[in-house]
């Protein structure tokens, strides 16, 4: 064999095993309006009920967008020339907690053909011993609109975002403009997750995700705020005391959340 013929087959190798090395989606929709999937990190995986109840929802997301696209394609045929929607979805763990609160990462991506393809990102928080989503209530003593728990993360939240942008040199966008939406509520405050910690079994505190347009413009992207548990130890419940702990780990603020 030639070195040529050496080389060449080679290249076929690795573009078979690169091929072969992409994950298959877990539920999939395609028809001529739009591809869409979605995907389920081995980690979700391995947990049959969080599975299934990722799968369950991530279906239904499938089905409604299937559904806009396709009446989309008939009002404007015209803008599927090129191709049908493309939308994806995937399920990642961030952090597990004390062997039972599980924190995934629900990120979307959308592109209809617009300007330019949009992302989001929302979070999961399931209790392992219930086999249910839960929210972060347990671990504070009130968590009340406007009340005084809500109002100390919403403080701390935007302090972290601030640092954030300072960070980026996007500081000229840390307005109370762009943090209005960041509200003393735990359905408007953000998607929240518990973080990982230096100490086993623990959360070092909140981390909360925003998509692209929520506290800065679409250029900005994503951001993550992260508020140590120190900062609301006064509020937290036993529960909220036995399961955080310990600090951020080094390289969580630089990993993609």
């Amino acid at each position: 064999m030639t070195g040529l013929s050496v080389a060449l087959a080679l290249g076929a190798t690795c573009v078979f095993s690169a091929l072969a090395a992409d994950p298959k989606p877990d539920a999939v929709v395609k028809t001529k309006s739009i591809d869409a999937r979605i995907f389920l990190d081995d980690r979700i995986k391995a947990d049959a009920a969080l599975a299934a109840d990722c799968l369950t929802e991530g279906r239904k997301w499938l089905d409604k967008n299937a559904a806009e696209a396709a009446a989309a394609r008939k009002e404007d045929p015209q803008f599927f020339k090129d191709g049908g929607w493309d939308f994806e979805r995937k399920y990642a763990i961030r952090s597990v907690v004390s062997d039972r609160y599980v924190s995934a990462l629900r990120n979307d991506y959308m592109d209809t053909h617009g300007a330019h393809p949009n992302s989001d990102v929302n979070t999961i928080l399931w209790d392992k011993s219930e086999s249910k989503r839960i929210s972060i209530r347990p671990f504070f003593t009130e968590t009340a609109d406007n009340g005084a728990t809500m109002k100390a993360m919403v403080k701390a939240v935007i302090a972290s975002l601030r640092t954030e942008k300072k960070k980026r040199d996007t500081s000229e966008t840390a307005t109370d403009e762009w943090f209005k939406s960041v509200e003393p509520s735990l359905l408007k405050i953000g998607a929240v997750t518990l973080a990982p910690s230096t100490e086993a079994g623990k959360s070092s505190g909140l981390t909360f995700h925003y998509p692209p347009y929520a506290v800065g413009p679409y250029a900005e992207g994503e951001y993550v705020a992260f508020v140590p548990w120190e900062t609301l130890k006064t509020y937290l419940t036993a529960e909220g005391m036995r399961i955080f702990g310990g600090a951020r780990p080094k390289g969580d603020a630089e990993e993609p959340q």
